[in-house]
């Protein structure tokens, strides 16, 4: 998971406008004023938003709205961009990854919550918030001291007799402003009590929204169904049929008599071919001319001759019987007329055997035609359906009966899943749910549009106690006197067993086993900002750490705020960089280090460069030292 871009527009602390993107790494972020730029409390309003205006606070100039964006990829490889009117509504998009564009999800505060959850993978605010955030107020040396918050617990009641320690008082109010501080108090708690209600009503209406999550849930489960339904009729309607191909209907039953109709054309081929006369295909169908044929100009010469003989010598002797010569043209023109006579018999004959040829030709092309009406449609399914055989046809053409009765047992299997007892209560239970949710909506409203948070109610009542009692305790002596042993100062907080438990939550490990895997790593961030004045860490079974120094043994409380601090950072890197190895999230980093030695700024810069490495790294600050180390600079 890492952030992509943030848009504001006036929202305090950044420049009026703009859309800053935001690259992995190890990342500066310069604010344009030295007002502190709440990178952390920004993040935390607009992927944690509780609904009731709370985020108004961080809207830049009075009288103007205030909106934010921001952009980021979850831990499903989905890119989100989450939108948000300041003190009012917002909306949850994701890009799609087919078209680009975004699509809206929810504007729903409740579902947006829950879907960034379940599906962005976002962990529980508290997690990132004591995890992956690091802010100025987050300093132990910040926090108030143990008595001082068990004395405004007690309404200003001395802890132990002791006086309440002026170091850890945030304001010593004058004597004169007391009743005005009294009385807020009673405002205050009043508002408490209001805010402790709406906590309450917060507290049902998130678990009615876990409640209505699951439900949805049990209703989902029919849309992976619906979607391959959806997939079904979308491939039986693509699937080749003879309508949408132009073939004939019964193109099948052609298939299935096509061999029939190749066997029953080559039989009638073969039996036309049987039945011709092998001696008339041998002979020659080319007649010789006559004038050719020596028998008929033998006789033909001979009849001539002798009709000429006979001719001649009857005239030339002058006897009659030279004449009867002219009786041998009778058989010689005879044989001429006969071999004549044979010439046009074989004519005849020969124009005979022609037509009988024809007619075969005929036989032969009707045959081949009958055969054509059973191969084109045939062929042109082949052709339509791309396929290398006839014989892969019905395959090809029944995959659509195939997928349409696939189409009809998931339509049966949604049927029976929408009718089953379980599906239609969860739909009444997600109609009651929600009927309940509306009501404690309803109550919320009717709280106030805008309702402080109930830790910050009691943070500042707490405060406003302690000053009170301070204001009324008697003056803390200077020095004390010979033989007199000082007043003790109460300790700080350990942040240890916080951070260990939500460590341990991330990491799904008890606490034994987290502070084992920390150890290490966190004794070398400490030596190193320590200068070494800790050689080690321990933890006890709450989580409450312990600093060992040569030839001694320190519990975290009792250390200087400055070297509480740093064993913090120490900490707070260690946590980041083992959880990170696991599931990645962005670290966002306030301006902390401004109490830090320059010195050692640009061993700090190393180490947040070396976490760059596993995660995303933003860190607020307007130190020159930091960019020179960064993976990149962002002006906002």
């Amino acid at each position: 998971m890492h952030f992509v871009e943030v848009a504001i527009q006036n929202v305090r602390g950044f420049s009026p406008t703009g859309r800053f993107p935001l690259k992995t790494g190890y990342l500066i972020l310069k604010p344009p004023t030295a007002d502190l730029l709440p990178l952390g409390n920004l993040a935390l309003s607009l992927l944690f938003a509780d609904g009731r205006g709370g985020d108004s606070s961080l809207v830049g100039s009075a009288g103007r709205s205030g909106k934010a964006a921001l952009t980021f990829v979850g831990q499903d490889g989905m890119t989100y961009r989450i939108l948000r009117e300041l003190g009012g509504s917002g909306s949850l998009h994701r890009l799609n990854p087919a078209t680009s564009q975004p699509e809206l999800i929810s504007t729903d505060v409740s579902e947006i919550n829950q879907y960034l959850r379940g599906q962005a993978g976002l962990p529980p605010r508290t997690t990132f918030e004591q995890v992956y955030c690091l802010q100025l107020v987050m300093l132990p040396s910040r926090r108030p001291r143990k008595s001082l918050a068990r004395a405004a617990a007690a309404a200003g009641a001395k802890a132990s007799g002791a006086t309440p320690s002026l170091a850890a008082a945030t304001q010593v109010l004058p004597a004169e402003d007391v009743p005005a501080a009294e009385a807020k108090v009673k405002v205050l708690e009043k508002e408490l009590v209001t805010a402790k209600a709406v906590d309450q009503l917060q507290f049902k209406v998130d678990e009615l929204a876990s409640l209505i999550f699951e439900a949805d849930s049990k209703l989902k489960g029919g849309e992976g169904l619906k979607e391959a339904i959806s997939q079904a009729e979308a491939a039986w309607r693509a699937a080749p049929s003879p309508e949408s191909l132009g073939l004939p209907l019964d193109i099948l039953t052609r298939v299935k008599r096509y061999p029939k109709a190749v066997a029953r054309r080559d039989e009638a081929l073969a039996r036309l071919e049987t039945d011709r006369d092998p001696e008339l295909e041998d002979a020659s169908l080319k007649v010789p001319p006559l004038t050719q044929n020596r028998y008929f100009w033998g006789g033909l010469g001979a009849g001539v001759l002798f009709m000429g003989l006979s001719v001649g010598l009857g005239i030339a002797a002058a006897q009659p019987m030279w004449r009867y010569l002219a009786l041998i043209n009778i058989p010689a023109f005879g044989t001429a007329a006969l071999m004549a006579l044979r010439y046009v018999d074989d004519l005849q004959h020969a124009t005979r055997k022609g037509s009988k040829d024809n007619r075969k030709d005929a036989r032969q092309k009707k045959i081949l035609d009958e055969f054509e009406l059973e191969d084109a449609p045939v062929r042109m399914a082949v052709k339509a359906l791309n396929l290398e055989n006839y014989t892969e046809i019905p395959g090809a053409l029944e995959q659509k009966d195939l997928l349409g009765i696939r189409l009809g047992e998931l339509q049966t299997q949604l049927e029976e899943f929408e009718a089953s007892a379980e599906y239609q209560g969860a739909i009444r239970d997600g109609q009651e749910l929600r009927a309940q949710q509306e009501e404690l909506n309803a109550e919320l409203s009717a709280k106030g549009t805008y309702v402080r948070d109930l830790r910050e109610v009691e943070r500042e009542l707490s405060r406003l106690k302690e000053s009170i009692a301070l204001a009324k305790a008697p003056p803390v002596p200077v020095a004390a006197a010979p033989g007199q042993t000082p007043a003790p100062v109460d300790p700080l907080e350990d942040p240890s067993p916080l951070v260990l438990s939500q460590a341990a939550d991330v990491l799904t490990l008890d606490m034994l086993s987290v502070q084992a895997l920390l150890k290490d790593r966190c004794v070398q961030y400490l030596t190193a900002l320590t200068d070494k004045r800790y050689q080690g860490v321990e933890w006890d079974r709450e989580g409450n750490a312990f600093l060992l120094a040569p030839n001694s043994r320190i519990p975290v409380g009792e250390l200087s705020p400055k070297d509480i601090d740093l064993y913090y950072l120490a900490l707070r890197l260690t946590v980041v960089e083992k959880t990170c190895a696991r599931v990645k999230r962005p670290f966002l980093l306030d301006d902390v280090l401004t109490g830090v030695d320059e010195a050692k700024l640009p061993l700090v810069a190393r180490m947040l460069k070396h976490l760059g490495t596993l995660t995303q790294v933003l860190h607020v600050t307007a130190h020159p030292g930091f960019g020179q180390m960064s993976d990149g600079t962002v002006n906002v």
